[in-house]
């Protein structure tokens, strides 16, 4: 079989033309000797400029050394692999390349490859960029928690000292008595929370997320008396019923916390026109823990606010009270170990909120 030679080398300049990838040669006196048309094409010079001016004269000035480096490198046999440098275009924008080169000593010359990968700087120096604006935001974030967390452990502090020197047995009144002692209790709360955040804080460590096996009667009791005043003063009632699922494996500041959020949001979007009723029980749906949450207040627009009452910042309300945040921390809770919170609520009915558990 004779071989086609004259067809073999018409086959490669096709492949040279065509090649979507730049394809050059260039000399050991820093020329290009042969490009094919996809240099051209992206630095916008003709074949004719590209050959009569130094390969230096196209590389970006940050980038001329370490190109010189690699060219040594190269020299010395070392086969050069996804090295990249930028260029300049005639229009004077910034291209970046990955070049992979082999030397051919015998011809003074190196057979080079390169692929545009502008488009994956960008976005690597996006998420950079991102990267960087969000260790900062943590950064502050931190120092905020901190200096929060920090400078009310000292007047709660002050108010507990006041506290202990108040002598209970001249208080006759025994209501009187009993507000004194949950507003100390509450305090005592407050502080113990606050020395667990800083605590936190300062080691650097996230909040402890271990499970516990819950007595969930005894985690809502302790909810409801540190909000017992709260409680009192919007008249509420609590229907409770625990006996279906007593208790819950999960994270025991967690469980307070949705208990917290979920009362208390109650007991800011009450209806004045209904008494709050708090309806909580505890079931097993298909051998999957839950824990139904609902009231009669004033509910909201389902159409008109939907899932984003999940998010940040996202209130259905516009009272000073509601920053909308309690929500965004249950569902939080609820996604770290796993589990799902869904709502259904209709204005001026009510809202139910069911939080199923990961098992």
């Amino acid at each position: 079989m004779i071989r086609n030679t004259t067809q073999e080398i018409y086959n490669l300049e096709r492949f040279f033309s065509l090649s979507p990838d730049i394809i050059c040669v260039a000399g050991f006196d820093g020329y290009f000797k042969k490009i094919n048309p996809a240099l051209s094409n992206l630095l916008g010079y003709s074949e004719e400029e590209l050959l009569e001016k130094p390969i230096q004269y196209f590389i970006h000035k940050e980038d001329i050394l370490p190109t010189t480096i690699s060219l040594q490198s190269l020299l010395n046999n070392t086969p050069l692999v996804n090295f990249q440098n930028r260029y300049i275009t005639k229009s004077g924008e910034t291209v970046w390349l990955s070049w992979s080169s082999i030397l051919e000593d015998r011809e003074n010359v190196v057979y080079a490859i390169a692929k545009n990968i502008t488009h994956l700087k960008t976005v690597e120096n996006e998420r950079n960029n991102l990267l960087k604006n969000l260790t900062s935001l943590n950064s502050s974030l931190k120092k905020f928690s901190y200096m929060v967390s920090h400078d009310l452990r000292s007047p709660v502090s002050n108010i507990i000292s006041i506290f202990e020197l108040l002598d209970l047995s001249q208080v006759n009144d025994q209501d009187t008595r009993e507000n004194i002692e949950y507003i100390n209790e509450a305090n005592l709360e407050i502080k113990k929370t606050l020395n667990k955040y800083v605590d936190v804080i300062k080691s650097n460590k996230n909040i402890n997320t271990d499970v516990e096996f819950l007595n969930i009667a005894r985690v809502f009791s302790k909810v409801k008396n540190s909000i017992e005043e709260l409680s009192k003063n919007t008249n509420a009632k609590f229907d409770v019923d625990f006996t279906e699922l007593p208790y819950i494996n999960f994270n025991k500041l967690y469980l307070q916390s949705i208990f917290l959020n979920l009362i208390t949001n109650s007991l800011k979007f009450n209806n004045p026109k209904n008494p709050l009723i708090i309806t909580i029980k505890s079931k097993l749906n298909n051998d999957i823990p839950q824990l139904i949450f609902s009231d009669n207040g004033r509910g909201f627009d389902e159409n008109t606010i939907g899932k984003n009452i999940f998010k940040l910042k996202n209130s259905h309300e516009s009272s000073e009270e509601s920053k909308g945040i309690g929500l965004y921390l249950v569902k939080s809770y609820m996604d770290c170990f796993n589990g799902e919170i869904q709502v259904s609520s209709k204005l001026n009915v009510g809202t139910t909120f069911t939080l199923t558990f990961s098992t």
